[in-house]
């Protein structure tokens, strides 16, 4: 079952398309990851899709309901964490939950137990007593995105929420979602941080300037693109003429990261990397190491958006 249902979905500034054409299919319990570079419209996709705003064109069905016509009665049944901080400056950590229990109608006693609960996973219960404007930015994200739990909802938004997270406390969110999926929540999940996509996401959406480019499990994007490898190849010294050297490699992408790494991404993996050999021992060019490692959830974010933007 489909929890969102978009088609032909556009939205226009003037003669400016932030979303343009785009269809959108998020199947009941799981995590759907929505990627793109800045600018590609994944907040207004977002705010399309919580209906903060309405489309220029198209229809959009959330949970059943066609939010287009009934946009409160979607907003009743879903969670929003956007990417702006959103704290009350003096409330404290426990005084905001409460608070967020009331405004959604959570009986006092349903209330109090959520929020214990809360504290314990999401590590507040230490700093329960301390106002939002005396926390540390990663804290008062973890305040913004408990706060939305202290409600029942069939759809959680979550955009960019682990921003301003240690490793560990990162960690512990995502892990906390893949519990939450299984009781069957479902979670519209925007992220710069592909391995935490990777990690996380059931299915991923590529977008750029407006478009979808592909829609696809991590592990069904890595087949798709996993004849491409990538080739790292560290020098000893900065030799700016490698580029030239190598561009005469056929069906090779090369970058030179820092003057002193080589980044090649090839399907010809291990041919390629015997010309590469040859061309740097003939012109006496030393190499540090070299490793060679299929492509990865982000090489294959970094080429279906320079894929794209070749195209356009």
């Amino acid at each position: 079952m489909s929890c969102i249902e978009g088609k032909n979905l556009s939205k226009s500034y003037g003669s400016t398309k932030a979303v343009d054409n785009i269809a959108l299919s998020v199947k009941s319990g799981q995590v759907f990851g929505f990627l793109g570079p800045n600018g590609a419209g994944k907040s207004t996709t977002i705010k399309l899709l919580t209906t903060l705003i309405s489309p220029s064109e198209g229809s959009l069905t959330i949970l059943g309901i066609d939010a287009v016509k009934h946009p409160l009665a979607v907003r009743h049944k879903i969670g929003v964490v956007l990417q702006q901080p959103s704290y009350e400056p003096t409330l404290t950590v426990e005084k905001s939950l409460e608070k967020y229990g009331m405004m959604w109608n959570v009986p006092k006693n349903e209330c109090k137990k959520r929020m214990e609960i809360l504290l314990q996973d999401f590590d507040l219960a230490d700093i329960r007593k301390k106002r939002n404007e005396d926390l540390s930015i990663g804290q008062r994200r973890r305040v913004q995105v408990a706060r939305e739990f202290m409600h029942d909802m069939e759809l959680l938004f979550l955009d960019e929420p682990t921003v301003g997270l240690d490793p560990s406390a990162r960690r512990k969110l995502l892990d906390f979602l893949k519990n939450k999926v299984k009781t069957g929540l479902t979670i519209f999940y925007t992220t710069h941080n592909l391995s935490e996509a990777e990690y996380l996401c059931d299915e991923i959406a590529i977008i750029d300037k407006g478009r979808i480019l592909t829609v696809d499990s991590p592990d069904a994007l890595k087949k798709r693109f996993g004849k491409e490898k990538t080739i790292k190849i560290h020098l000893l010294e900065k030799q700016p003429i490698v580029v030239s050297l190598l561009s005469r490699i056929p069906e090779c992408v090369v970058d030179l990261d820092n003057g002193t790494t080589i980044t090649i991404h090839s399907e010809q993996s291990e041919l390629v990397l015997l010309q590469v050999l040859k061309i740097l021992s003939e012109n006496k060019i030393e190499l540090e190491d070299l490793s060679a490692v299929p492509t990865n959830l982000e090489e294959i974010f970094l080429k279906v958006v320079r894929d794209n933007a070749s195209h356009n």
